[in-house]
């Protein structure tokens, strides 16, 4: 399908279901609402969040349904809760590249290069086998596929095969991805609660090794991942480095915090 350039007014997060999915409680409302402003940066670790009043006013609901959304989010590790003080934003937990969604723009522009993504296709097709079991769909269902290459100083870094089940990002396929990377997107627009990373060693197709400018001979390294947010998963995403140009990995102190530069 063609691209299409992104509206001039930008849609927010939402947490509205449509007709045919399952109505959410409504203390999952207010975490998924806390949550999501964690999520996007919009409240940062240490910030205080509304108080209890003001999201009884806000969600038209029982202080006690509130009350247990905040306690849930404190056992997650998400929220702290101070007597007599207030609820705030609990200081993150150190994670290592492998354990979040890296921006791999952020990453080039940090070192001094030039970053430019590469539009291959996106449109919109019926699920594989492989594709509709990992969406937990069913073959031959409707999924959104796009397949961009990422470069630094115009060489290729990565190759980006993504499957995106249109239910959770139905807004997906009219994005212009050379101006937001589709993780980007993706983390904006959609809350997700779990994450699943694969690593493997690969040799590329010839296909693949065209896209990346290598030899075919060379091997990757392939990075899988998948999200859901409650149970449901969002996207399918490989994306595939040449050996010689990346590598993933973290370093930790021993007590488990990773060490930053």
């Amino acid at each position: 399908m063609a691209l299409k350039s992104p509206s001039a007014t930008r849609h927010k997060p939402a947490l509205k279901k449509s007709a045919d999915e399952p109505s959410v409680a409504r203390y999952q409302q207010v975490k998924d609402f806390i949550a999501g402003k964690i999520q996007d940066g919009t409240w940062k670790a240490g910030d205080r969040l509304p108080s209890e009043s003001e999201l009884v006013t806000r969600f038209g609901i029982a202080r006690m349904t509130v009350n247990r959304a905040l306690r849930e989010l404190m056992e997650q590790g998400r929220v702290k809760r101070i007597a007599g003080v207030g609820s705030f934003v609990a200081d993150e937990k150190p994670q290592g590249n492998l354990l979040q969604i890296a921006r791999l723009s952020d990453d080039i522009r940090r070192r001094g290069h030039d970053y430019q993504c590469q539009v291959i296709s996106v449109e919109r097709i019926s699920a594989s086998l492989d594709v509709a079991s990992a969406l937990g769909l069913h073959t031959g269902d409707s999924v959104f596929h796009s397949v961009c290459v990422h470069l630094e100083d115009g060489v290729a870094m990565q190759l980006e095969d993504r499957f995106v089940n249109p239910r959770m990002a139905p807004d997906f396929g009219q994005q212009d991805f050379r101006l937001e990377q589709p993780s980007d997107f993706l983390v904006r627009t959609v809350l997700f609660d779990q994450m699943e990373h694969v690593v493997d060693a690969v040799l590329p197709t010839p296909e693949q090794a065209a896209l990346l400018q290598m030899e075919a001979s060379q091997p990757c390294l392939l990075l899988t991942r998948r999200t859901w947010m409650r149970e449901v998963p969002i996207t399918l995403v490989r994306c595939l480095h040449p050996g010689v140009r990346y590598r993933l990995g973290s370093r930790f102190r021993t007590d488990g915090n990773a060490v930053t530069s």
